[in-house]
């Protein structure tokens, strides 16, 4: 039996914000006590302000639903870790669809998680490895929810940089926003000893510290940050207009191919054509419209078309099938 009142009222809470009715018998079951104690503690939580509907009936019924000012969530042991785990894996490995905002949510998470509960998420993705398809480099969640904080609290961040070529230097920076584009996740932030904005890959930063010095937020030219970074990256890489023909309905392709490389409109009944701009090595390109699992022709351009039919001799070749 739950005696602690604040105890009892937590342990209650994290009961009715599972999606269902709760009967009062399972409630005071659950919990230990009778069901007027049970009655009472619902009072208590509308009070402070959780909207616990209540339905008539031989034994009566529970549940908590969406109120316009909701109070804090409260999570028990098991969710906290179970969210924690899959904010960590998505952001870690640059998910496509995964956003900002979960970044942000995966700091605040682990901010508050007890040290008991920070060791239990340490070791279960230490022991934990995802498939990914090689679309995006690893990074670790550290590093995001570091750089997380520094943009939310408009910090310094100072981090160590490795670019393209190899060269490593260290770097002091205003953060602005962290952008995800599906496959990779980039800082757009203001360079204090280059004085001027830059973009830099996450999965290219080390060891990033937050200095604790504060700083007032800068006019970012171009509009936003995701504007500003997809300039960026088109100034710095060749970009290549391709089409490419699928014997596949346009809803079939669209479910397995990522939204960088474009949106399939449909050619006929059964098959569909993609249009779309990419910067990305032909060759990796080749590999993921493969991936795709359907008959296509590469239409354009011809460089695509050349490193289509290499992958394919090579593959045939790693078959034990002779290259016609």
């Amino acid at each position: 039996m739950t005696t602690d009142t604040p105890a009892r009222l937590l342990q209650l809470l994290s009961l009715l914000q599972t999606p269902r009715e709760w009967p009062g018998g399972e409630l005071a079951e659950r919990l230990g006590v009778s069901r007027r104690t049970v009655r009472r503690d619902i009072d208590r939580l509308r009070e402070l302000g959780y909207p616990v509907q209540a339905t008539k009936g031989a034994d009566g019924g529970y549940r908590l639903v969406a109120g316009k000012a909701m109070p804090p969530l409260v999570l028990d042991d098991e969710e906290a870790v179970a969210i924690a785990v899959g904010l960590r894996a998505g952001a870690g490995h640059a998910v496509e669809g995964v956003e900002e905002a979960s970044v942000r949510a995966l700091a605040k998470l682990e901010q508050v998680l007890p040290a008991r509960l920070r060791h239990r998420v340490s070791t279960l993705q230490a022991a934990t490895t995802l498939l990914t398809s090689g679309d995006g480099a690893s990074i670790a969640p550290e590093t995001l929810t570091v750089m997380a904080s520094t943009v939310a609290g408009r910090e310094r961040l100072r981090f160590a940089y490795r670019d393209k070529d190899g060269s490593a230097s260290r770097r002091l920076t205003e953060p602005h926003r962290l952008v995800s584009t599906g496959r990779r996740w980039y800082l757009v932030a203001y360079d204090l000893d280059r004085d001027d904005w830059r973009t830099f890959r996450v999965d290219r930063v080390s060891d990033p510290f937050a200095t604790g010095v504060r700083f007032a937020p800068r006019e970012l030219p171009d509009g936003g940050a995701a504007e500003y970074l997809r300039r960026s990256i088109h100034r710095r890489q060749d970009t290549y207009a391709f089409t490419v023909r699928f014997t596949e309905p346009a809803e079939t392709v669209a479910a397995r191919v990522p939204e960088w490389i474009g949106v399939p409109e449909p050619d006929g009944e059964d098959a569909c054509v993609l249009r779309g701009t990419s910067n990305a090595p032909m060759e990796s390109l080749a590999t993921r419209l493969a991936m795709v699992g359907c008959e296509f022709t590469v239409r354009e351009p011809g460089e695509l078309v050349d490193c289509v039919r290499e992958l394919g001799a090579r593959l045939m070749r790693a078959g034990g099938t002779a290259t016609p």
